[in-house]
């Protein structure tokens, strides 16, 4: 079982920078990959980011060039981070924090509000 907790998040100007966190718990040595979503009213989740447990990582196009994916690892937790700059509205959704266990399962976060305003 893997626990997952998300902070950061909020309003921010168009051009801004927020961060993101997303601390995984539990099973984390079975963790292959994590991530984040996001999902507009009307649109289907999409993927934002993505890194494995190696540490390569993956973005959609959208944010290619603007947001930043990195993860820091311990003991007791994993934390994926991702720094988002030169914020747009189009990129205000609700932010999943997603993890891959085993290759086989999928866990996800509650999800935190991300709005740029113009």
């Amino acid at each position: 079982q893997v626990q997952l907790v998300e902070s950061g998040g909020g309003l921010v100007q168009a051009g801004g920078s927020l961060r993101l966190s997303c601390a995984a718990s539990g099973s984390i040595s079975r963790i292959n990959a994590m991530g984040w979503y996001r999902q507009a009213p009307g649109k289907q989740r999409e993927l934002v980011a993505g890194i494995t447990s190696g540490g390569s990582s993956n973005y959609g196009d959208s944010v290619k060039g603007r947001f930043t994916i990195s993860m820091s690892r311990d003991t007791a937790k994993n934390t994926v981070y991702l720094q988002m700059n030169s914020l747009k509205p189009e990129d205000t959704a609700v932010y999943y924090c997603h993890a891959q266990f085993m290759g086989i399962r999928d866990y996800w976060g509650r999800g935190t509000q991300v709005t740029v305003s113009s």
